[in-house]
């Protein structure tokens, strides 16, 4: 698509009925819709889907929607296969037998939710709101829609569940919202309706591609299509990644480099860069603070000392940050890998720090700051609905790790959930609340220990599209929930603002809108006055304040001083409306360069920065009220070949884990004959010499171990990563196999998470080193114990103290997290 505004010309726009949001065609009734999950990524696509008879048969990409312009994945194509899948639950279930004994029994809506109105109330009377957690999944819809759970349940206690160190996106927001006060992206021109067209953008000189492979993720609401499109463009590809992706096969560099070692790197594009001259200077003297402290900072960071840190040859280091450096505009894209290791918050400052000094913020092809369309709001209601006693008693970090960490989001800890399940501090957990997450499957590190934590609590009620790991082995509930194609739903995250259309029904299956709704209505109805879902978006899109405004508490970053008055978002067309105009709408916030110099980024209206200083922090002025170094430093990970060379007789590779694949997202698709036929099995990437040295060959089954626990993949031989790095797949389960314990649809014979460690976390509680361990393999042999037996059925795996980490790692701590 090298000329996007032809494409735009050629499209036959009356063909996809312009204007209209269902209409009938051939047999179909055909609904406009934008896709949320489940089944589905970060992102919210345009499709067409078609139904005949009340039942999805075919998905179309939308071309009418600028978003994506038609393309879609294998995923979204694949949609029938999912909404109609056999296997999916359709009827509220309660347990009939024992735990992990896999028996349910048929229940009504009315029996469930008055038996889940009725454990809530016991919990209230006996403990209080906040022994209930709410935890959900990953950033799609189910986020906000806990955010009115949690409000129903009147609990503080909501979060994802099992990744210690909120090793998932925060690191990037805050490693951002520090120097800056909002959120970057690489500017693909998302914020333009005319996209690629619009007469303003400029693709970026240079994209470095950073710990990301977007083709196949399209993670945190961005498309890697975009991106495709730019390279179209002239755009130039800086690839940082252990493997060799479609992005390093094009790249002008390709730094393989050891993983968990990126804060080394950027500590010497950082050197570099102020050293040689080649930063920006009227940016940063008009524009930024901090400069001095920052330059001395990082003048022990050489690409010498880099190289030897990382893997990389001194040179490419060089010339690569001098590349991006003088791209001019050029833009970061930044992935999951940034936060999982532990100088997460250093590595992330320190990007922003490139940014800046580069003079590529919020510019034309460089990384744009980015909010929330029309002021919208992704937590609804907030926490002055719940109980002031009950609210005080979060799970914060500091529960977990001490008084020390400073608490700086609006989740519960991770770390400090599993602690109070594990030992019943500050106090006991009486209820768990599971919104689409498979915990023990995928999110949960040191998976042992997530099942058997999970496993004490007194009631779960698990609401999923299918039976999971985690339903057999915890759930005394279960409950069916619609899938993207059965609910009325929109999408606020970035922009634009889109709605989701409901166009068929799946047996009794209800939208996570529809649970919460009813939830509300019996638990909290003064903040329930909606009669329909519908309505209930209606006020999500449109006002999101409360009937007491004494009590609200505006949690999003404002548009302006006018919606900051107001607490409200900009937003003026309901559900059904946005629908019928097409589904999608962009602000004018996110389309406008350099806002800093127009006074829309402060409340107040001035030129500047929303920090306090109005300037670009390039040393974070609450980085150290955060506990944290405000100056950009690299931690070795607490085992490595540098950290711990004693171990690596034993355990010579390095282990990375969680690349995303085309067929799956996390623990999802598992089920579907199309995606199993293309990806059959868990594969572990061996370099063939590697794969040699250990007596494997392709296609062998294959353990990869190292002091914590085991897991069995099957070997793909590749060059795709080097003789001292294997790389392994997350998030399997094998739906086809036995349910009931111990086999838990055999989620523990596949699962790095057997080798990661809880309580594993980087300064003040935040990052882990999941995608930096070291491990041996050594192929499998018939008869081998799996570790499904090692962990449900005979407890012999590692001993740990519940509540607390392991004493390798407090060895580590008190080393001084081996700051390099």
């Amino acid at each position: 698509m090298a000329d996007y505004q032809a494409f735009l010309d050629e499209i036959d726009r009356a063909a996809y009925h312009e204007g209209e949001y269902r209409w009938e065609e051939d047999g179909y009734t055909v609904t406009r819709t934008n896709h949320w999950s489940p089944p589905g990524c970060h992102n919210s696509c345009g499709l067409l889907l078609y139904v005949r008879d009340g039942k999805l048969e075919r998905v179309e990409g939308d071309p009418l929607s600028p978003f994506v312009n038609g393309k879609l994945c294998v995923r979204c194509l694949d949609l029938p296969e999912a909404v109609n899948h056999p296997d999916r639950l359709k009827y509220p279930m309660k347990r009939a037998g024992e735990r992990g004994e896999n028996k349910w029994e048929r229940i009504t809506w009315d029996e469930a939710f008055d038996t889940l109105e009725a454990e809530v109330r016991k919990v209230w009377d006996e403990y209080g709101g906040n022994s209930i957690l709410l935890i959900h999944g990953t950033g799609r819809n189910t986020g906000p829609m806990t955010y009115f759970g949690n409000c129903a349940l009147k609990t503080p206690n909501i979060s994802t569940f099992g990744f210690t160190g909120f090793a998932c996106y925060l690191p990037r927001l805050f490693g951002a919202f520090a120097p800056l006060g909002d959120y970057l992206i690489a500017d693909a021109s998302e914020g333009h309706e005319d996209r690629y067209a619009n007469p303003e953008f400029t693709p970026p000189g240079v994209v470095v591609i950073w710990g990301n492979e977007p083709l196949k993720s399209n993670a945190d609401g961005y498309i890697g299509h975009w991106l495709a499109q730019c390279v179209q463009m002239g755009s130039k590809i800086i690839s940082i990644d252990p493997r060799l992706t479609w992005w390093g096969a094009r790249a002008e560099y390709f730094l393989q480099i050891r993983p968990g070692t990126d804060g080394a790197l950027a500590c010497a594009w950082l050197n570099i860069i102020i050293n040689e001259g080649l930063y920006d200077r009227d940016f940063v003297d008009c524009w930024c603070t901090g400069f001095e402290e920052l330059a001395a900072s990082v003048q022990e960071f050489t690409p010498a000392w880099a190289a030897e840190i990382t893997g990389l040859p001194e040179a490419d280091i060089a010339a690569s940050a001098r590349l991006y450096a003088t791209a001019k505009p050029a833009a970061i894209q930044w992935g999951l890998a940034m936060d999982q290791q532990l100088s997460a918050m250093s590595l992330n400052l320190a990007c922003c720090d490139l940014m800046a000094l580069t003079g590529n913020v919020d510019v034309p092809g460089g990384n744009i700051l980015i909010r929330n369309a029309y002021n919208a709001t992704n937590l609804p209601l907030t926490e002055p609905v719940i109980p002031k006693e009950w609210r005080e008693k979060k799970l914060t970090m500091k529960y977990a790790f001490g008084d020390d960490c400073e608490e700086f989001t609006t989740h519960a800890s991770s770390d400090a959930l599993l602690r109070a399940m594990e030992v019943g501090e500050p106090f006991p957990i009486r209820m768990l609340w599971i919104e689409t997450s498979n915990a023990i499957a995928c999110p949960g590190m040191d998976a042992a220990r997530v099942y058997e934590a999970m496993r004490k609590v007194p009631f779960v009620v698990n609401a999923d599209p299918f039976l999971t790991p985690v339903s057999v082995a915890c759930a005394d509930i279960l409950l069916p929930v619609a899938m993207s194609a059965e609910r009325n739903s929109c999408r606020t995250w970035w922009t634009p603002v889109r709605s989701i259309t409901k166009a068929c029904q799946f047996y009794e299956a209800k939208s996570d809108e529809e649970i919460m709704l009813e939830m509300g209505r019996r638990l909290n109805p003064a903040y329930w006055p909606w009669g329909s879902d519908v309505e209930m978006m209606d006020w999500y899109l449109t006002d999101c304040s409360l009937p007491d405004p004494d009590l609200f508490k505006e949690k999003s970053t404002n548009l302006s001083l006018e919606a900051a008055k107001e607490n409200k978002p900009t937003f003026e067309m309901g559900l059904m409306e946005l629908a019928e105009r097409g589904g999608y709408a962009y602000d004018e916030w996110n389309g406008i360069y350099r806002k800093y110099e127009k006074g829309l980024c402060r409340p107040d209206g001035s030129v500047g920065f929303a920090t306090a200083s109005g300037r670009i922090e390039l040393v974070p002025a609450v980085y150290p009220v955060w506990g944290l170094n405000p100056t950009p430093y690299h931690l070795e990970p607490p085992q490595s070949p540098l950290s711990t060379p004693e171990l690596m007789e034993e355990y010579p590779l390095v282990l990375t884990c969680g690349g995303r694949s085309w067929e799956f997202f996390h623990s999802e698709n598992r089920q579907m004959p199309t995606m199993r036929e293309l990806h059959r099995e868990p594969l572990v990437i061996i370099n063939p010499r590697t794969a040699e040295r250990f007596g494997i060959a392709e296609g062998d089954y294959v353990w990869i171990e190292n002091d914590h626990g085991r897991f069995r993949q099957r070997a793909r031989l590749s060059l795709e990563v080097n003789e001292q790095t294997v790389h392994a797949e997350h998030g399997w389960w094998f739906p086809e196999e036995a349910g009931e314990e111990p086999n838990l649809f055999g989620t523990f014979t596949a699962n790095p998470n057997n080798c990661t460690k809880a309580f594993e976390t980087g300064p003040s509680g935040v990052g882990s080193s999941i995608k930096c361990m070291i491990c041996k393999i050594y192929p499998y042999r018939e008869g081998d114990a799996l570790p499904a037996e090692q962990i449900v059925t005979t407890k012999d795996f590692v001993e740990y103290l519940p509540g607390e980490g392991y004493a390798d790692f407090e060895e580590y701590q008190s080393n001084g997290y081996r700051y390099r």
